[in-house]
């Protein structure tokens, strides 16, 4: 690990038109040699989108490993280079909602797309937040994505995932708006099988519950790449209106409803590589097959 992150430090430096196609390389190589990863993806595409002709879903499938390839590599730039490099390299679309974060609770809500560090990136340069994430079994590369993800404002808090919603709670109460990643699989506790793009999927209610307990608003943020390796763009929307509702269900498919606008409007960025429907209801059988429970 520690040569790999010498390596990603060394090629930070690189102009990002040749850092970006490095990585494209990079994940064609994984997309061919990576199985496990494909077939996970492959089915995921093969749920979502029963009716697209398998040539279209290996097509997305390869540029969605092109993607993720790519965010590996670039992750670097976020880490080491220059604040002033990196707001080169983002676009902001249509501002920075510092205006509403600043008058009160706030969740940013944010879905994995393979750019997903990038808002909370240009966002803290700004501002203060606060996160959650998932401890690393590797300490060294664990000890380097936190403090990447906490370089840019002394006053970002990281919470982990193991230490449950009392510290978010208090980050929010606290002023830091939070952000929120809502669309992995931890399995049904504090979940709902909501559907995505028609299939069950176990998903956190937390969103709601959070924004109920809080009286936040609730703001998306996507992170994508810009065309012709010019860098990201981090696109923030409008408040959900009329969110939250007594309805944790609803609300929850609400927001499953927006990632899936997103997802088509840019499909091979999604994060298709996690088993997002790992988690069954009880007597579906799984859809992994002997990747169901690696």
């Amino acid at each position: 690990m520690r040569f790999f992150l010498f390596i990603l430090w060394a090629i930070h430096w690189l102009p990002l038109p040749i850092l970006g196609r490095m990585g494209k390389l990079l994940g064609t190589c994984a997309y061919h040699f990576w199985a496990r990863r494909r077939r996970i993806t492959l089915t995921n595409l093969r749920l979502c989108f029963p009716d697209m002709p398998e040539s279209e879903r290996e097509r997305i499938a390869l540029e969605h490993f092109q993607g993720y390839g790519r965010s590996i590599l670039e992750r670097g730039i976020l880490w080491w280079s220059s604040v002033d490099r990196i707001k080169r390299l983002i676009q902001v679309e249509p501002e920075i909602p510092y205006n509403l974060t600043n008058a009160g609770p706030v969740i940013l809500l944010c879905p994995h797309f393979v750019c997903l560090e990038m808002p909370g990136a240009i966002f803290s340069m700004g501002a203060p937040c606060c996160s959650i994430y998932t401890e690393q079994k590797n300490k060294i590369f664990d000890k380097v994505l936190h403090k990447g993800r906490i370089r840019f404002n002394p006053g970002v808090e990281i919470y982990s995932r193991s230490q449950g919603i009392k510290p978010i709670i208090r980050g929010i109460h606290k002023g830091l708006p939070f952000l929120m990643l809502p669309d992995m699989d931890f399995g049904i506790k504090d979940a709902e099988f909501v559907p995505f793009f028609g299939v069950p999927a176990a998903t956190l209610v937390a969103t709601s519950r959070i924004a109920a307990a809080t009286r936040a608003k609730v703001i998306p943020v996507i992170g994508s790449f810009l065309p012709d390796y010019k860098g990201w763009k981090v696109t923030f929307y409008p408040p959900l209106e009329n969110f939250p509702t007594k309805d944790v269900y609803a609300d929850t498919k609400r927001i499953n409803e927006f990632i899936e606008q997103r997802i088509l409007e840019r499909p091979a960025e999604y994060l298709w590589t996690h088993r997002r429907f790992k988690t069954r209801p009880e007597g579906m059988p799984p859809v992994y097959g002997k990747d169901s429970k690696k």
